[in-house]
């Protein structure tokens, strides 16, 4: 049986509106690590970018030096995940994406399906942010590919795609889709030489993600895009 790799991003994708207590979190650990009062000064897009990413946009933007930046990345990636492990609220599952949790259930319940994550959040606060929506379970540990793996996202699909391979050997591109909403998704996605679902739940539209191979506007077209990409 020739199994699929579904590598889903997490805000805007799996969830929306979950953002808050991550984007404290981030901020709580600049000003700790970095000793800035108020980073939240650095306006940021942060749609698609992973974490150290976003750090890096705020405090250039602060005229933090890079050699300073890249000096405190480690001690940022652990306070981050100290700081979202108590901020992080007891219940998220009413921002999970509509139709999405039935449609994870089904997949999961797929044996040619190996269900996984690519996303630019830290490792530790995707694992407790999926929890606290209820749908942690569906992703399981030791897979996927995340902000604390490497700030550049375009490597992360290469990288989940190695943890969710046998014998040594990454999982086959022609059987991996990247599942997310924004143009970053579609980007890392080319990047590795793999497809990618869209889908308009987070803040674009249409037609700022027609580079995909496939969009669509609901979590319950997801199965069908994905069995007309691969089959």
């Amino acid at each position: 049986m020739s199994r699929l790799l579904l590598l889903f991003d997490i805000d805007g994708t799996l969830l929306r509106g979950a953002s808050d207590a991550h984007a404290a979190a981030v901020h709580e650990a600049i000003r700790a690590v970095w000793d800035l009062p108020d980073p939240r000064a650095a306006r940021v897009e942060a749609a698609g970018r992973t974490d150290p990413e976003i750090v890096r946009a705020i405090l250039l933007n602060l005229g933090v030096d890079a050699a300073r930046i890249d000096a405190g990345m480690t001690d940022f990636r652990v306070a981050a995940g100290e700081a979202y492990g108590r901020l992080v609220p007891d219940d998220l599952s009413g921002r999970v994406v509509p139709g999405m949790e039935a449609v994870l259930d089904e997949l999961a319940g797929r044996e040619d399906v190996v269900l996984s994550l690519v996303t630019g959040n830290l490792e530790v606060i995707a694992r407790l942010k999926l929890r606290a929506a209820g749908i942690g379970r569906r992703f399981a540990s030791g897979q996927g590919g995340f902000g604390s793996d490497d700030e550049d996202r375009s490597v992360l699909p290469g990288v989940a795609r190695a943890r969710a391979g046998d014998d040594g050997r990454a999982f086959a591109r022609e059987r991996t889709v990247v599942i997310g909403d924004t143009p970053r998704d579609i980007a890392c996605a080319r990047a590795d030489g793999v497809r990618c679902v869209a889908v308009t739940t987070g803040p674009y539209g249409a037609t700022e993600l027609a580079d995909a191979d496939a969009v669509v506007a609901s979590a319950g077209e997801l199965l069908w895009a994905v069995e007309r990409l691969v089959g």
